[in-house]
């Protein structure tokens, strides 16, 4: 018989206890006891949390522990529950929901859970985010005081956005709230800012379109679109806001750069969390909402923020493209760099601690200051802001640009109602310049209205009243901007220069249009020195207290000699 080799033995052995893996699964577990239209109800699963990741063992979909009732569990469905049948496997992850982020996302049009859905190959990113995350504390974020262009002169002028601001675009359906928005979007391909675009329970026609446009005007390179639409089951049309957010966050904090969020629109989202919520048996109420509606929104606009920048002493040789914390030269009692965290405790570490530090200087930390902008989109019913929802959001953003449908189909487009839309930013929300012109365009305008009204009971007007309304209607006309064509704000503050001090009084109302496009032809073609300087300076020059800049008064009174009307 033959002997074994007692090496032999000792290496299969050996090779016995390295591929060992202990075939004991421990994990909890849960029978289903219904399921349908996205949710199931589930019995087991005692130990899940709320909001917990839970798997279906047979076909692989993905729930989300969403009711935990004394002897059942309630789980709402990221994904096809018709393939779920009563008595399946249930078990728990002991994970939360999260979504793919990073560059490889950019440009891609993905579903909630950051599935592709453009047909381009999946996403390959290691990258990830938890869908649901605190949004900063006050000590974390500092004021909002950068401009986001959005090249719409309505808006720029008399409702500015901030970066890190919550501006509510809200209006009847069909009066132009998605076309602001994308033209917010279109608008930031000079400023590098990225984009996330959620369109919950939109047609996938219409988002088809939006999103055609956005890649025909090359926005796509800076923008994330996420879809969820009207076939969508309501589980996914909940979370898609949050996601998209999510997404916008890890640019914000990992990077710290600019984000700007559309949100199209919450009005699909709040009616999605109310079917959920009717299913799972939770008491309704105004209007058949759940209780926690209004936390359901503002859990989400909170996160947006202006976060703020963090500040070292380091030597004035630091390479200012790679300053860490760890750079700090002071330290604290327990060793631990000193942060300087925000404007003013920037300004106080300049003046009192600088001084102690010769050849030192205070840098700014890479990766902070970020911003998340956020545009959230609400659709009333014939004018009604006092509903539940809108009165909700309205209360949670930071202002609301309001479309008026009378407006709109008068051919007043973007329809932006001045009288009611409002910025709680305001000034410190735009450039000099623009904070100069528009200061009494809001007064002019409102005061225009009223005497409009007036004019129409058939009285005569004086000569001064005359030709404030005669005024009023070419101010109405240079506000009209046509679509996907967002302007330049150095373009904006010289048109709007010129129509506030009067250099479009003589022209015919139909023509102002045509004088607006050859005049900015005019100033890039024939005088483009004053065009660099406005956009270097971003101010315009005073005389007496108000706006009156030489240059710009000389350019127009030359362009005018040379206007053809259309």
């Amino acid at each position: 018989m033959q002997r074994l080799n007692p090496s032999e033995i000792a290496s299969v052995l050996t090779r016995e206890i390295a591929d060992y893996r202990d075939k004991v699964d421990t994990r909890e577990v849960g029978r289903v006891l219904e399921v349908g239209d996205g949710i199931a109800r589930v019995y087991g699963l005692t130990g899940v949390m709320a909001g917990e990741m839970v798997e279906f063992t047979r076909t692989k979909v993905r729930g989300l522990a969403f009711n935990l009732d004394e002897d059942s569990v309630g789980i709402i469905i990221l994904g096809d529950y018709l393939e779920i049948t009563e008595g399946d496997e249930v078990h728990s992850t002991g994970a939360l929901l999260r979504v793919p982020v990073g560059d490889a996302l950019i440009g891609r049009v993905v579903d909630p859970l950051g599935n592709p859905m453009d047909g381009k190959g999946p996403i390959i990113t290691t990258l990830s985010r938890p869908v649901e995350s605190y949004a900063p504390g006050v000590a974390g974020r500092q004021p909002v005081n950068q401009p986001l262009q959005t090249g719409i002169k309505a808006i720029d002028a008399m409702t500015p956005v901030g970066r890190g601001q919550r501006e509510l675009i809200i209006g009847d359906r069909k009066t132009g709230k998605t076309a602001i928005a994308v033209d917010a979007i279109l608008n930031q391909k000079e400023e590098k800012v990225i984009c996330v675009y959620v369109a919950i329970g939109q047609k996938e026609s219409t988002v088809a379109g939006v999103v055609e446009t956005l890649r025909e005007k090359g926005a796509m390179d800076y923008t994330i679109v996420v879809v969820a639409s009207s076939a969508t089951a309501a589980p996914l049309q909940y979370i898609a806001p949050y996601a998209g957010a999510a997404m916008a966050e890890y640019y914000m904090y990992e990077q710290g750069r600019d984000t700007l969020c559309v949100f199209d629109d919450l009005t699909k989202q709040a009616a999605a969390y109310r079917q959920l919520s009717l299913l799972m048996r939770r008491p309704p109420g105004r209007e058949a909402y759940p209780g926690d509606i209004f936390y359901c929104h503002s859990r989400l606009l909170e996160r947006s923020a202006k976060l703020a920048e963090r500040w070292v002493i380091a030597p004035e040789t630091s390479d200012s493209a790679k300053v860490t914390d760890d750079w700090a030269v002071n330290r604290k009692p327990d060793g631990g760099p000193t942060v300087y965290v925000g404007p003013l405790e920037k300004k106080e570490a300049t003046k009192h601690e600088l001084p102690k530090y010769p050849g030192h200087k205070v840098f700014k930390v890479i990766n902070t200051g970020g911003s998340m902008t956020a545009l959230p989109i609400i659709e009333t019913l014939e004018g009604e802001v006092s509903a539940y929802i809108p009165t909700n959001v309205i209360s949670i953003t930071d202002g609301q640009i309001y479309l008026q449908p009378d407006l709109f189909f008068a051919g007043i487009r973007p329809a932006v109602d001045v009288g009611i839309s409002v910025s709680r930013v305001g000034g410190n929300a735009q450039i000099k310049g623009m904070k100069q012109i528009a200061g009494s365009l809001r007064l002019d305008l409102a005061a225009f209205r009223s005497l409009e009204a007036f004019a129409q009971l058939g009285t005569e007007l004086d000569k001064a009243s005359q030709s404030q309304l005669d005024r009023g209607y070419r101010m109405v006309e240079i506000l009209k901007q046509r679509q996907t064509k967002p302007m330049n704000v150095t373009d904006q503050v010289m048109i709007l220069y010129a129509g506030t001090k009067g250099f479009l009084d003589k022209v015919p109302i139909k023509q102002v249009s045509a004088w607006e496009e050859q005049f900015l032809n005019f100033m890039h073609a024939q005088r483009p020195a004053v065009v660099k300087a406005l956009r270097d300076e971003r101010e315009l020059r005073v005389k007496d207290g108000a706006p009156d800049d030489d240059r710009l008064n000389e350019a127009i009174k030359a362009f005018q000699g040379q206007f053809k009307g259309a």
